[in-house]
């Protein structure tokens, strides 16, 4: 309407009064400016929280924002992202879905009910190899702990499993392994009959069968591995712990309903006293 008031006002040279009236035009109207909102603040955060965490997109930074307090709309905030040239530029590529058969997951209530086991090679700062032990809990996606060192074998498998027996009271009915040399090593089959533990063998070839571990190993990798150099073997020890307790502290999981893996535990589990991982 505040177009053709001013056609009005430009070809034929009739007043304002007269304009607004022709065109049933509110005469207040004419003489409103629209005020924009300051975005720099929110801008700056954006900002800040992408630079510490560079693989996080923009549904977790929003998730972020609003935890912080912020009260900005979905799509002011992605507006905003997307001028601040923070959009991911790496995509893994797409799968072929034909060939992603996975096996039914079991039905799962609790925590430690089953755990996922599995190893992610990496290397340091000079080229010497890196080798990680990863254990997910397969209800609360927690991860109760990542085994660092350049050559681990099964009693290094069984070494960390009884700590976490000892320290933290965790022992798991159940785990899913591959079948690598590690896992099918007296001294791991040992320890799991000693626990009334159930080893749970994926088919060979068949990596789908483990998919809640190979999910975290991506994440794993893609937030941690591949965006952080490691300048020695303790010094990816205390680096890769640093992101163990921002994983189940602080990162949303799309599957828990963004919330944290701890906090998914504190909300729906009825827990023994040491299941939430890392309290201190």
């Amino acid at each position: 309407m505040k177009g053709l008031a001013l056609r009005l006002t430009d070809d034929y040279r009739v007043s304002i009064v007269r304009a607004c009236s022709v065109v049933r035009f509110h005469r207040s109207g004419w003489y409103y400016c629209s005020k924009a909102r300051d975005s720099s603040v929110i801008r700056k955060r954006m900002q800040e929280i992408a630079q510490v965490r560079i693989q996080y997109g923009f549904r977790r930074i929003f998730i972020l924002l609003r935890r912080e307090g912020w009260k900005d709309k979905h799509k002011r905030v992605h507006r905003l992202y997307k001028e601040e040239g923070l959009n991911l530029r790496t995509k893994r590529p797409r799968r072929n879905k034909a060939a992603a058969h996975r096996l039914e997951r079991p039905e799962l209530s609790s925590n430690q009910e089953c755990w996922s086991m599995d190893f992610v090679a990496d290397q340091l700062f000079d080229g010497r190899k890196l080798r990680c032990l990863t254990i997910v809990d397969n209800y609360s996606r927690q991860c109760p702990d990542i085994l660092v060192g350049q050559s681990l074998k099964g009693e290094d498998v069984v070494a960390a499993l009884e700590k976490l027996k000892q320290e933290n009271n965790l022992v798991p009915q159940r785990i899913q392994v591959d079948n690598g040399s590690e896992f099918i090593s007296r001294a791991l089959d040992k320890w799991a009959y000693d626990n009334k533990v159930i080893l749970d063998f994926s088919r060979p070839g068949k990596p789908t069968d483990n998919a809640f571990i190979e999910s975290f190993n991506g994440s794993f990798r893609d937030e941690c591995l591949n965006t952080i150099w490691f300048l020695s073997l303790e010094d990816a020890r205390e680096k890769i712990e640093a992101w163990r307790q921002e994983y189940n502290h602080f990162r949303p999981h799309s599957s828990l309903g963004d919330k944290t893996p701890n906090e998914w535990v504190e909300h729906n589990i009825v827990k023994p006293e040491s299941s939430t991982f890392d309290q201190a």
